[in-house]
């Protein structure tokens, strides 16, 4: 078996260069695909079992705190800046915006399961414990690969992308959102459970709140302060329940075993 860590920078590196090609030739709506077989051919590389790749089932509690999270994240932004008067519902239709949060958080979480999450909380993950780093360092090095493989989203001309002055606010919090999914998985063992944490996030970020320069339904357009993702205010949210997770659930190294 080849080295863990080569096979994890190697299959990085490939994950952030054939996305960013996508990304910049027009295919962005479907770069996150090309992770599905890069995670199954590091995969088979890197003779990882089912469980170390974090496919298993947490227990329900992990999935409720999975749920949970970004209600709370998003319901607190949500609640600010309707004090600040920044929302704007006197055009949302909501049955559409309804129907639109359940079709973006079920399919987020059946892509991400075998994409995102299966890539850099599965695959990678696994590589970096099996390389013999610690659960922390591993945390670090996941988060920031993922917030890297976002940049040619927000970057380039995709539909995501964002003002200049808003990337380096997203690319932080893309780095913090990724730890708390990373959290997930390692609490749990679960890249199901951090898949359906994203899953629940994706729909209500980007169906109430938009993406890109798109306004959601809440109507906010001052996004630069009151974007969950690319907000100062999403941001400094995502940062403290992070603290508040990391410090609350004292995550151990065994539950990286439990089914």
């Amino acid at each position: 078996m080849k080295s863990p860590r080569v096979l994890a920078i190697v299959s990085v590196v490939l994950a952030i260069g054939i996305t960013t090609t996508m990304d910049a030739t027009g295919l962005s709506a479907f770069s996150a695909l090309p992770l599905f077989p890069l995670m199954g051919l590091f995969w088979y590389l890197g003779k990882l079992s089912r469980r170390e790749m974090g496919f298993s089932w947490g227990s329900r509690s992990h999935y409720a705190v999975a749920a949970v999270y970004p209600v709370v994240v998003m319901g607190t932004v949500a609640l600010i800046a309707w004090a600040a008067g920044a929302i704007d519902i006197s055009q949302t239709d909501w049955h559409k915006a309804r129907l639109n949060l359940v079709l973006v958080t079920v399919s987020t979480i059946l892509v991400a399961i075998l994409t995102e999450e299966g890539f850099f909380r599965g695959w990678l993950w696994a590589s970096l414990r099996c390389a013999g780093d610690s659960p922390r360092k591993t945390l670090v090095f996941t988060s920031l690969a993922f917030s890297l493989w976002h940049l040619s989203a927000v970057a380039l001309d995709t539909g995501f992308d964002l003002p200049w002055k808003q990337i380096p606010v997203f690319m932080v919090n893309a780095a913090v959102l990724g730890a708390i999914w990373g959290l997930m998985r390692w609490r749990s063992g679960s890249v199901i459970v951090a898949s359906v944490n994203h899953g629940v996030w994706n729909g209500l970020a980007y169906v109430l709140f938009g993406f890109g320069t798109k306004v959601g339904a809440l109507g906010i357009e001052n996004t630069a302060v009151f974007g969950p993702e690319v907000g100062l205010l999403g941001l400094s949210v995502n940062a403290g329940f992070f603290v508040l997770v990391l410090w609350g659930w004292k995550p151990r190294e065994r539950a990286e075993s439990q089914g």
